[in-house]
């Protein structure tokens, strides 16, 4: 399902939900229209509509969670340590709703963080080379 040159993911009207799902957030105006029309054509009205309803959902997720300022668990948070500077999410006006990480999760994530960061960036390697 997350990757659109894949021929038969399985899912019904896959390959068009993926298009889909990727124009909703790249922000180009044209492939969303293409996109839209590629769905609607493949799984109707209804399904388009409850294709932009999920897509829809997760965004108010989102901007829920920011809003109301829902700090990081502190498992993600020791393992996402490196992600938050790289992405310059202290920016974010609701990270102040997070707490300072304490030592124990400092000592943590320099010995995990490493190990799960080169795991995830192998296996989007993988991912993207089809193994």
């Amino acid at each position: 399902m997350t990757d659109g040159a894949v021929e038969d993911s399985g899912v019904t009207h896959g390959q068009q939900l993926v298009a889909f799902a990727e124009a909703c957030v790249g922000g180009e105006t044209d492939a969303l229209a293409r996109a839209r029309d590629a769905l609607a054509d493949a799984a109707g009205l209804g399904g388009l509509v409850e294709a932009a309803a999920t897509v829809g959902n997760f965004e108010r997720m989102v901007r829920i969670a920011d809003g109301t300022g829902i700090p990081l668990d502190a498992s993600v948070r020791t393992l996402s340590h490196g992600l938050e500077e790289e992405l310059d999410l202290v920016s974010f006006g609701s990270a102040a709703n997070t707490p300072e990480r304490s030592s124990g999760a400092r000592i943590a994530h320099n010995a995990l963080g490493s190990l799960l960061h080169g795991g995830l960036r192998l296996a989007s390697r993988f991912r993207s080379k089809g193994s």
